[in-house]
């Protein structure tokens, strides 16, 4: 029996992203898998709505201010190292054990640079590219990131696994009123829902939304407003879409299903993605979703959605005009949206994962 340690902390973000979504999931799903091996989380502080652990698993917590990962998990592997490591992300502490897996979600910074300032962007080529060849297995979120890895860093296509993500039982046709009421929303409206940040594409999707007849319903760029928002906010400005376009900002967990069904479409048509989960998200939940044809968006869409060029201004605004005129195709792409969204489950997600760890145990 090997002990697999796992390195937790990102579970217990309060404000969940697509890293720490796909950790919380991943491991509350992997932790119920049946193994021959122990499995100890390292956590910097628990979850506020921490899950009841199996027998097998074993918490440790271990708070620390700053550098959790470097200096407090590193002394963890130096005092008691597990005979695997896995970091659902793509930093592994200074001192490691014999054997280590990092799942590598993207490399936007290397696609867009301009969206991060400098020092964040060497910091995340240098980290990245050290990791990722020290790793004795590489976790690939699609094939797009596999590719990226082979291509931008020549790691060894044989050293790389690629797990999708999975999209959470929650997510399923959804009618709650009051969430919508939380954050101002009508009953139909195009949506978009992540970060707003460069990459997302968001100016284009202002310039084909400007498009469509002013009683089109609105659009809700649905979104944490970081340092990115001053522009989109000019954006809107200078189309003239202030009374037509809702920031609603960051949607909770719990909200998200109502959110996404009540939409008429989520259009998506970011320049890069290394999965895309609110697609899926949006799929599971019955709602057409507009996609780029590009990075791992095909992956996951399929011929369950609209792929666009996400350069195209006239192809988003196209693509929303069809689904605003035409009920049998918004039905349709639900149908095949929630059909291909079944293929893609956290215990498949955590299952495949686990057949990596042990792989690697050897």
């Amino acid at each position: 029996m090997a002990e697999i340690g796992i390195d937790a902390s990102r579970m217990a973000r309060s404000r969940r992203t697509g890293t720490e979504q796909y950790t919380a999931r991943l491991l509350e799903a992997l932790v119920h898998l049946p193994t021959a091996h122990r499995l100890t989380l390292y956590f910097n502080r628990l979850p506020a709505l921490a899950p009841a652990w199996p027998a097998h698993v074993t918490v440790r917590e271990m708070p620390f201010p700053r550098l959790w990962t470097h200096l407090r998990l590193s002394w963890e592997m130096a005092r008691r190292p597990p005979d695997l490591l896995f970091v659902p992300a793509h930093v592994l502490p200074l001192v490691r054990p014999r054997r280590t897996v990092v799942t590598v979600h993207d490399l936007g910074y290397l696609y867009f640079p301009q969206a991060h300032p400098p020092l964040r962007r060497l910091e995340l080529h240098l980290s990245t590219r050290w990791n990722v060849q020290v790793a004795d297995r590489v976790i690939a979120v699609s094939q797009a990131t596999r590719d990226d890895l082979v291509r931008r860093y020549h790691v060894p296509a044989g050293r790389i696994r690629v797990v999708y993500h999975g999209v959470g039982e929650a997510f399923r046709p959804t009618e709650d009123p009051a969430a919508l009421a939380r954050y101002g929303l009508p009953a139909r409206y195009f949506l978009y829902l992540g970060a707003l940040h460069p990459r997302k594409n968001l100016e284009r999707l202002l310039q084909a939304y400007a498009g469509l007849p002013v009683e089109a319903p609105p659009l809700v760029l649905a979104g944490p407003r970081g340092w990115y928002f001053e522009r989109i906010a000019s954006a809107i400005a200078s189309l003239g879409l202030e009374r037509r376009v809702l920031l609603p900002g960051y949607v909770a967990d719990e909200d998200v299903p109502a959110v996404l069904s009540a939409a008429l479409a989520l259009v998506y048509p970011s320049l890069y993605e290394g999965f895309g989960l609110p697609a899926l998200e949006a799929m599971a939940c019955g709602t057409p979703v507009i996609a780029s044809r590009t990075s791992s968006l095909p992956e996951v869409v399929g011929e369950a959605g609209l792929l666009v060029d996400p350069l195209s201004v006239e192809a988003l605004r196209a693509a929303m005009e069809r689904l605003l005129a035409d009920e049998e195709v918004r039905r349709e792409l639900g149908r095949r949206g929630r059909e291909r969204a079944g293929l893609f489950t956290w215990e498949r997600c955590a299952r495949e994962t686990l057949a990596v760890l042990e792989e690697t145990l050897g």
